[in-house]
């Protein structure tokens, strides 16, 4: 056969492929009409690449009885729902005042609400890490840990060989981490915990280093929990970068809670759901194998543990936001190391700012991603002539993501405003209905801004042509970035 002959075969394939997958976009999957387009821009304009493009990261994960409930679990689950669709009236306060939220989120993501919590906040890597390592050598009974990032560098190390001596102590010891975020990491780095009782396990494991087809479904969750009792839920991964210790990110943001009371069994709850899916571990009995401690706390925290992924009907935590942003009546303060917003996330902002709250977006002006901070700057740049503020985090990199609504309400998890968050991603967030910490992490967003720059209509139409063309295509592509 002559090489045209072979080369117009190939091309035939190839057009042919692509044919498929484009139907496969347009016909079966029916994703929202933004990232529809973007797909078939690229799979027609790249039409060798395309198709490996799309078989690696477009697509979508089967939705049916991805986290099946028990019949044991949605009994309880309906009959506590229905008790607290009752009750939220009766606690009167903000649980009252955000009363619709509250149900949204109890049908929407089966997000229970626990009214005795006590919280810390921790916005700095050595504080966090210093109170997690002290909980864990408490430890008598259970430590479950779930990261999306962990790095075998020094404090991978001593987080490793911290819960190898709590096995060994005959402490149950469960660890899960998402094999694309933490793929420097090898399960033979966990081997002397594993030799000593502990169980490691992987989601979505690879059957090779270099080949994973679920690359685009990650699992970006930061969970602890630490003898049924103490929970934490937050933006940092294990690594000596979460420590400020990277020259390249400088002294890394980040915000974490630490939870006493009745969401950490929620919290414990989300874990086990990831650990059975992970492990094909079968969810009876629980109690006998899992730690709960005593109902009643001595906090009044009002908490919902919110959780969104591939495999939800709607984009819970988006959802989430959105409502949280609508009943704003004074102030909307917003950290996100990626804004990169949909079509009815920019226009909730806008009737916010037309409504005349104040809003204010602290982004990093230390990228660590290049396309993705020009679609950021693209995004907020469209805000600007509404009156947002726009802060710039010049101390080093800016990776919390919270939102707090007129000093009352606030939501802290893991959560990026960016399409893989709202719905490529398995994310985590604690929605807390607390004046005094949602007015914590407003004072903590006020001090943030004494190291940040404005980003003003005047510099925002300054850039070069250069940036304006990059932002332009990262626009363009932004639904599935």
């Amino acid at each position: 056969m002559e090489l045209g002959s072979i080369t117009t075969l190939i091309l035939s394939f190839v057009t042919v492929i692509n044919i498929i997958f484009a139907c496969i976009v347009v016909f079966i999957e029916r994703r929202d009409i933004g990232s529809t387009w973007a797909w078939l821009m690229i799979l027609f304009f790249i039409p060798v690449l395309g198709f490996l493009v799309y078989v690696f990261l477009g697509r979508q994960l089967k939705q049916n009885n991805f986290f099946q409930l028990t019949a044991e679990e949605l009994a309880f689950f309906h009959d506590t729902a229905d008790k607290q669709f009752q009750d939220i009236h009766k606690h009167g306060g903000l649980l009252q005042k955000y009363s619709n939220l509250v149900k949204m989120n109890l049908k929407s993501s089966n997000a229970l609400v626990t009214t005795d919590n006590e919280v810390k906040i921790y916005h700095d890597g050595r504080a966090k890490f210093d109170a997690l390592f002290a909980d864990i050598r408490k430890a008598t009974d259970e430590i479950n840990i779930e990261y999306y990032i962990i790095k075998p560098d020094n404090l991978g190390k001593k987080l490793r060989d911290l819960l190898t001596e709590k096995a060994k102590e005959g402490v149950k010891v469960r660890v899960l981490y998402d094999e694309v975020g933490s793929r420097r990491m090898s399960r033979s780095f966990f081997r002397d915990l594993i030799v000593h009782g502990g169980e490691v396990a992987a989601f979505f494991p690879s059957w090779s280093r270099l080949i994973n087809l679920r690359i685009n479904n990650r699992n970006h969750r930061k969970l602890c929990i630490i003898d049924g009792e103490v929970g934490y839920v937050g933006g940092f991964n294990v690594g000596d970068e979460y420590l400020g210790l990277s020259e390249r990110m400088g002294y890394w943001r980040d915000t974490h809670f630490r939870i006493k009371g009745g969401a950490v069994a929620l919290i414990q709850g989300r874990f086990i759901m990831d650990w059975s899916k992970a492990t094909n571990y079968e969810r009876q009995n629980i109690e006998k194998h899992f730690s709960f401690r005593p109902d009643h706390h001595p906090g009044n925290s009002a908490i919902q543990i919110i959780s969104s992924g591939p495999n939800s009907q709607t984009e819970h935590l988006k959802i989430m936001y959105l409502k949280l942003i609508t009943k704003a009546k004074r102030s909307i303060f917003i950290q996100s190391p990626y804004f990169i917003p949909d079509a009815s996330f920019m226009d909730a902002c806008k009737m916010a700012l037309l409504s005349g709250v104040d809003v204010r977006i602290m982004i990093p002006n230390k990228p660590d991603h290049p396309f993705v901070y020009s679609a950021t700057l693209v995004h907020v740049g469209e805000l600007l002539p509404y009156g947002v503020k726009i802060l710039q985090y010049e101390k080093g990199f800016m990776h919390a993501k919270t939102i707090v609504v007129d000093e009352e309400v606030a939501s802290v998890g893991t959560m990026n405003i960016d399409p893989r968050s709202f719905r490529l991603n398995f994310e985590v967030n604690a929605l807390v209905y607390d004046a005094n910490v949602a007015k914590e992490l407003h004072e903590l967003f006020l001090q943030d801004s004494e190291s940040c720059t404005e980003l003003t209509k005047e510099r925002y139409g300054e850039r070069s042509n250069v940036a304006k063309f990059k932002q332009a295509v990262a626009r363009l592509l932004s639904p599935i970035l």
